[in-house]
């Protein structure tokens, strides 16, 4: 089992007041007690940014900072987008690239995926790539079909010295901010699918995430029975105290999986 990883993505919440005092809640939970097991990274809006970075400084934090989104271009006339550059001069070292909700809501074709995903690995930092099926996709029968072209897609061309840089996240489209989570029978699946198709493409030392629904309920039915290597978390992220619960069934159940090896 890899140590799990565990991403708090913000989403378009919280001003850079709410984030700090966020942000200082994570640090003091994770101060009081260390997370021994499991790395943790959070996710904020472009704007909170810098203000997530000198909390975490100030608090001498071990959680890492994640941009979630960047424009794969290095300069120029692209208004409201970041480079890279401009964030790793913030200290983010983590990027999500191709979140559903940029491929759905934003045109981020399998194309711009894989350019963005170049880009980051390129600067040196951790990618983030997500997949995952919609509902008809589910519905027919074609999920693992659906998440081995995009994974091909972004991985294809990757250098071999950058493919130790990329994590995926599988993110079943229907499950996101619904409220209802993939069965851990289902992620099992997926988890395999991927896992088959990274060896493949020469990532087969890859994190393997779950993102949809994620609460610290049923965190650990999911990290076990699902066989993932973490989570990616949304709306349970934005409350510090749900978010460390996840960090915490993570931790615990690596250290008794270690404990049974």
């Amino acid at each position: 089992m890899n140590r799990p990883l565990v991403i708090g993505n913000w989403k378009m919440n919280l001003d850079f007041v709410e984030a700090v005092h966020l942000t200082q809640q994570i640090s003091v939970l994770l101060k009081n007690q260390p997370s021994a097991h499991t790395d943790v990274v959070v996710a904020p809006p472009f704007v909170d940014l810098r203000s997530v970075a000198s909390v975490l400084e100030a608090e001498r934090s071990n959680v890492a900072l994640a941009a979630q989104h960047v424009n794969p271009h290095e300069a120029g006339a692209h208004t409201g987008e970041v480079s890279q550059a401009m964030l790793a001069r913030l200290g983010v070292t983590w990027v999500l690239v191709g979140h559903s909700e940029r491929r759905t809501h934003y045109a981020m074709d399998d194309a711009v995926v894989a350019a963005t995903l170049s880009t980051v690995v390129r600067s040196g930092a951790n990618a983030v790539l997500c997949v995952g099926e919609d509902e008809s996709a589910r519905d027919d029968g074609e999920y693992a079909s659906v998440v081995s072209a995009q994974l091909a897609s972004a991985l294809a061309g990757l250098e071999e010295k950058s493919r130790a840089l990329v994590t995926v996240a599988y993110e079943p489209i229907w499950a996101i901010g619904t409220g209802r989570s993939a069965a851990p029978e289902q992620i099992h699946e997926m988890a395999t699918v991927l896992r088959r198709e990274l060896t493949a493409l020469g990532c087969g030392e890859a994190r393997v995430l779950y993102g949809g629904s994620v609460t610290g309920e049923n965190a650990a039915a999911i990290l076990v029975e699902g066989g993932v290597d973490g989570f990616l978390v949304g709306g349970a992220s934005l409350k510090s105290d749900s978010f460390v619960a996840i960090i915490r069934a993570c931790d615990d159940c690596y250290a008794g999986l270690a404990n049974r090896r």
